[in-house]
């Protein structure tokens, strides 16, 4: 009598086999570490006494290319800037949640990646701290390092939180 073929789990035949649960897998990522931030600063801005405060520097920053950031104290908050930063703050998370979805999928497939994306990880979370720095000090002076910093630890957290069930199986090999 023949052996009855081995099926892998759904989970890990998901994760690593379907380019499509891997897109999915981004998108949600994504969009979790955005609500993460997007709440952690709705937070501190109610708090502070003025929501949306934080999304509508940065939309200006962005959009208006800091045109009214002279005297952030009076800057009225903006529905708009809110409304476009949300858009391009989400799809930034969406594309980071799609690229570390992909790169856990390769590690399945060769722990010995692991180290290589754990570095990788690093060198981003090293590499936005300065573009921040370079870019956008006075966003930076408007908004703080502590909050900012928080966000990033945020986000990154709950992307790992989510992409870390979604891979329970993985190993890294040395």
């Amino acid at each position: 009598m023949a052996d009855a073929p081995v099926r892998p789990s759904a989970h890990t035949t998901a994760t690593v086999d379907r380019p499509a649960t891997i897109a999915t897998d981004g998108i949600v990522a994504g969009v979790i570490a955005a609500l993460a931030v997007a709440v952690w600063f709705l937070v501190l801005d109610t708090l502070a006494g003025r929501p949306f405060h934080t999304p509508t520097v940065l939309g200006t920053a962005l959009f208006r290319r800091g045109a009214g950031l002279e005297s952030p104290e009076t800057l009225p908050i903006s529905l708009e800037m809110v409304g476009m930063f949300t858009w391009v703050h989400a799809l930034v998370f969406i594309a980071l949640g799609g690229v570390a979805s992909f790169l856990l999928s390769a590690v399945e497939r060769r722990p010995s990646l692991g180290f290589g994306l754990l570095l990788l990880f690093v060198m981003f979370q090293a590499g936005f701290t300065v573009a921040a720095v370079v870019v956008t000090p006075q966003v930076i002076t408007i908004i703080g390092w502590i909050p900012i910093l928080a966000a990033n630890l945020l986000a990154a957290s709950s992307m790992a939180a989510y992409l870390g069930w979604r891979h329970r199986d993985l190993s890294i090999a040395p």
